[in-house]
């Protein structure tokens, strides 16, 4: 009797049995068989909406779940185990290097402004100067 069905029916039978998922959107209602296989016979078996109904993925998906859980998890930890004072230490001592970094590069650049200045005093007077008569 099997030798009568279409190539494509025995094809989609084989496509099921690879994507088992697909029964138990069939029982719940969601699509009907016929449904289904004109999806299949259209998409193809290479589409990637049938990769949501392999038994392999869901495995995947939950592993990654379980891994994003684990990492928030310890991430939680490290912040609970922080002692507020010792951060606040560690970003003065930071903002005092940056402080000492920017005065440094401040009198590099000062003594370089001091040098054009005179030549920028020289080279505009003043418009709003006033004098006496």
């Amino acid at each position: 009797m099997a030798n009568k069905r279409r190539p494509s029916v025995e094809q989609f039978r084989r496509f099921v049995q690879n994507h088992p998922k697909l029964r138990t959107e069939v029982r719940q209602g969601k699509y009907t068989w016929q449904a289904l296989f004109e999806e299949w016979y259209l998409l193809g078996e290479g589409n990637e909406q049938w990769e949501k109904y392999q038994e392999g993925n869901n495995v995947k998906k939950e592993a990654s779940n379980d891994e994003k859980s684990d990492l928030m998890g310890n991430l939680l930890n490290v912040f609970k185990g922080m002692d507020i004072t010792q951060i606040q230490k560690y970003i003065s001592n930071a903002n005092q290097a940056l402080g000492a970094i920017q005065g440094v590069i401040s009198s590099f650049q000062g003594e370089q402004s001091k040098s054009e200045e005179p030549k920028r005093e020289n080279a505009r007077p003043n418009p709003f100067q006033f004098r006496k008569d």
